[in-house]
């Protein structure tokens, strides 16, 4: 799978408290007639943390229902339990995603050996997915040995940096076959 080009990572529309599911709907549009190569729903910028396991579920289905083919939806289906990971990454898969954002388990600050069996573990699922290294926000960076013993995986293909190193993207370049995506504006 060759992932080039713009992502744009939606956020999540609320009125009142609510999803709101027609102004979701128009963002997706807009960014394809602007021309992306493809959208994220449910990542950082969508709200993940905060929203129910349905209405998590919910925003993915609408939002590849919406693009229909038109580009590919890298869904955001991580997060700090690895059985969700695992049930919202099969819900992704089933629904139609082209991918899954794995963002690094956060708060309880596993060991690189816990990031790598969470990852592994969410890879076996067949959905092709995206480690997500956001260390700013997740306090864990995924160690260069950890991605480059992940992307032995046949379905982790990409690892979106957004640490702000040039050195570390380089490094992993260097170190391993795998795609760096930037996730910081720095990079």
């Amino acid at each position: 799978m060759n992932l080039s080009g713009c992502y744009t990572a939606i956020v999540t529309p609320f009125e009142n408290g609510e999803i709101h599911w027609d102004t979701l709907r128009r963002l997706v549009n807009l960014q394809i007639d602007g021309g992306v190569s493809g959208v994220l729903p449910v990542g950082t910028t969508g709200e993940s943390p905060t929203l129910t396991m349905s209405e998590h579920k919910k925003v993915i289905e609408t939002v590849i229902e919406e693009v229909n083919g038109r580009c590919h939806v890298m869904a955001g289906s991580g997060g700090n339990s690895t059985n969700e990971a695992i049930e919202l990454t099969k819900f992704a898969k089933d629904a139609g995603a082209d991918s899954s954002l794995q963002v690094t388990p956060y708060y309880n600050k596993p060991t690189q050996e816990g990031l790598y069996r969470h990852f592994s573990t969410t890879a076996d699922i067949g959905l092709p997915i995206i480690l997500y290294n956001i260390p700013g926000r997740c306090v864990v960076p995924i160690d260069i040995d950890t991605v480059v013993r992940l992307a032995e995986h046949p379905n982790v293909i990409v690892v979106k940096e957004a640490g702000g190193s040039v050195d570390r993207v380089s490094q992993i370049l260097n170190a391993c076959d795998i795609t760096v995506m930037s996730g910081d504006d720095a990079l």
